[in-house]
């Protein structure tokens, strides 16, 4: 059976909430002598705050039919006082249906805006493999945007000659024009995986292509990484560096003193690091240290970093989110990417 509240939900709340304002002002004007016609457009005003013009036009026509029937009850049909009030209600009627109409058309724009943010912020984040090689995969992306995925957090893998090589980012900034920069990383990141010898020469290779095209004060922190066999090198550019979780142990990848980002003449350093069957290594962004409760607490990592060890990599990784939803209130104040990586040895 339906319940009251879900019967509720279906209905159009702008209306009902006009229409009962509405009908409160004429009880009002009912019982006492205060003259309330003009007042009576307040129902469409309320309307078009919530719904369409068409039922917004309802409520203004239901407002000045009380307004005209208000001179019977007040004995004052044809005097200049009622006739300027029921044209005033008239008038604010009329805005209201054009307030909502306004206000639609912004809505509709803004949802435009937002398919083609989110449609260019997919194009630039593919699907992540669930494995390449003997190293299996799975990647998150949470936006601080409300009304979209869109933000200049990035991720991408490929599988070259020396290794499967990983690449996790942070653009300065927000936006489309973060995707952009983020697109043109992710663009220099493919085009020199397959060739650059090392992952700070692949590195290099990216700073080099942003500083063509980016201002002075934009940058982009960002850590790449190399599986091969059991051993895994790192090119920190000023980015967080991974965990690596081996078993229920959890330890802070040693990627040395950081260096500039990428934009600003990175010039990362590599270092090696053991990666043993079953070993998992977490890459991740801003969003998931900087992550506070309504008390102002960051996101205890250290808390639930073990249980990335527990489960599938893609299970892991949606548990990790939903501890960070919670933990925020299910809000972000920055956008986030994870990327999970496992030791298949296979």
């Amino acid at each position: 059976m339906t319940s009251i509240s879900q019967r509720w939900r279906r209905l159009d709340q702008g209306l009902a909430l006009g229409t009962a304002v509405l009908v409160v002002l004429v009880v009002v004007a009912l019982s006492t002598d205060v003259q309330l016609i003009a007042v009576f457009a307040a129902g469409p005003i309320v309307s078009s705050l919530l719904t369409s013009p068409r039922r917004t036009a309802l409520v203004g026509v239901a407002a000045v039919g009380f307004a005209l029937l208000a001179g019977q009850w007040g004995h004052n049909v044809g005097t200049l006082d009622w006739s300027v009030r029921v044209v005033l209600c008239l008038l604010l009627s009329l805005l209201a249906v054009q307030g909502a109409a306004l206000r639609e058309h912004r809505e509709g724009r803004l949802q435009r805006m937002t398919v083609i943010a989110e449609t260019a912020q997919r194009a630039v984040l593919r699907a992540m493999p669930t494995a390449i090689g003997s190293v299996g995969l799975a990647a998150r992306y949470v936006s601080a945007t409300a009304e979209a995925l869109v933000g200049g957090d990035l991720y991408e893998v490929a599988a070259t000659p020396f290794g499967v090589r990983v690449i996790v980012g942070d653009v300065r900034g927000k936006g489309l024009e973060a995707v952009q920069t983020a697109a043109a990383v992710l663009g220099a990141f493919r085009a020199a995986a397959f060739t650059a010898p090392d992952v700070a020469d692949l590195a290099r290779s990216i700073d080099e292509t942003l500083a063509r095209m980016m201002g002075e004060e934009e940058f982009v922190t960002a850590i790449v990484g190399e599986f091969h066999g059991d051993r895994v090198t790192l090119a920190n550019c000023g980015h967080h560096p991974p965990l690596l979780v081996v078993d229920a142990d959890v330890t802070t990848a040693d990627t040395g003193e950081p260096t500039l980002p990428l934009g600003l003449g990175a010039v990362p350093v590599l270092t090696e690091h053991p990666w043993p069957v079953g070993a998992r290594m977490l890459f991740y962004t801003d969003g998931l240290v900087e992550a506070r409760d309504r008390q102002g607490r960051f996101f205890p990592l250290d808390d639930h970093a073990a249980e990335l060890s527990e489960g599938t990599v893609e299970e892991a990784l949606d548990r990790l989110v939903a501890q960070l939803l919670a933990w925020g209130g299910q809000r972000m104040a920055d956008d986030l990417a994870l990327v999970l990586a496992e030791s298949e040895g296979r």
